[in-house]
């Protein structure tokens, strides 16, 4: 039997009045109350946020946002300290290159924009580390433009409530740009409050596991819930490990590095993972990733063995 869902091309316009509204609403009801959403917060305050929740929940960012802030209230604050303090203070939220990138942009705005996060779509998306939900994200929460904002919680949503499927395709498609073009309100305020209402649905009602649809403000509008909530069939969705995987392994060795104030020698690295091939080539991309620097002999005062330390 052919399907009896919509697909994106059909006519995501003409819902719009079934889903923006209401959508709105339930925002203005529901909207957890987060540092970089308040309306004084700093363009910079939302990028650094941008950054830390990549991959990463909320709740795990909230601290180290808060101590970001503190330390480096600006763009410029964090650009004058190297980049191995930026390593440190991004602590345990995981995947520490994001931190490289950070720093590298504060840099990149303090030379190119005289310490202000631009305020277009093009600037930003010219900074280092950042793509185009990043700077679509940035430019309409920080700035209230009119962008499609596209992160997975939001592809989620539109693909149940406007295309019929559990879940997006793995990498974003012209089909779900359009459909999100189609719904984006026209007032550039309300498109970017659009952008963030759909994002905090998706990530606290339209769940990837368990969606709560008795809670959910379209349910009698989503393609998805009518069609009965048919399951995903495309390709197998990639499943997170991380216990005995180089990036825990990677995480172990940072954490020395981190905890202490200087360099330190290769022995209290070995101490850190007790498999000698895994822990080199963890140590190694490490370095090539230049998270870590390596100390030749002739730089240190020990017995001449290897020291290693953050940038």
């Amino acid at each position: 039997m052919p399907s009896t869902a919509p697909t994106p091309a059909d006519h995501p316009a003409d819902r719009a009045d079934a889903l923006v509204g209401p959508i709105l609403a339930w925002y203005d009801e529901n909207a957890r109350d987060l540092p970089w959403r308040d309306p004084s917060a700093s363009a910079w305050s939302v990028l650094v946020s941008e950054f830390m929740l990549q991959q990463t929940p909320v709740v795990r960012v909230l601290p180290v946002h808060a101590v970001w802030l503190e330390r480096w209230p600006t763009p410029a604050a964090l650009a004058s300290e190297s980049s191995g303090e930026a390593v440190r203070a991004w602590g345990r939220l995981g995947y520490p290159r994001r931190a490289l990138r950070l720093h590298a942009a504060a840099t990149a705005i303090v030379a190119d924009h005289a310490g202000v996060v631009p305020d277009s779509y093009d600037a930003l998306l010219a900074l280092p580390g950042i793509g185009d939900y990043t700077a679509a994200a940035v430019a309409s929460f920080a700035y209230r433009q009119r962008h499609v904002v596209l992160d997975t919680n939001v592809r989620r949503v539109l693909g149940r409530a406007v295309s019929g499927v559990e879940f997006p395709a793995r990498s974003v498609t012209r089909a779900e740009r359009d459909v999100a073009a189609a719904l984006l309100p026209e007032d550039p305020p309300t498109a970017a409050t659009w952008s963030v209402a759909v994002m905090e649905l998706g990530a606290l009602v339209c769940t990837a596991d368990r969606p709560r649809c008795d809670a959910c403000p379209v349910v009698s509008a989503c393609a998805w819930h009518t069609a009965g909530r048919p399951a995903y069939d495309g390709p197998p969705r990639p499943v997170q490990t991380y216990a005995g995987t180089d990036r825990q392994c990677r995480g172990r060795l940072l954490a020395v590095l981190r905890d202490s104030p200087g360099s330190v020698p290769k022995e209290r690295l070995d101490l850190a993972w007790n498999l000698p091939e895994q822990r080199e080539r963890c140590l190694a991309s490490l370095v090539a990733d230049r998270l870590v620097v390596r100390l030749d002999p002739t730089d240190t005062t020990n017995d001449g063995g290897p020291r290693y330390a953050l940038p």
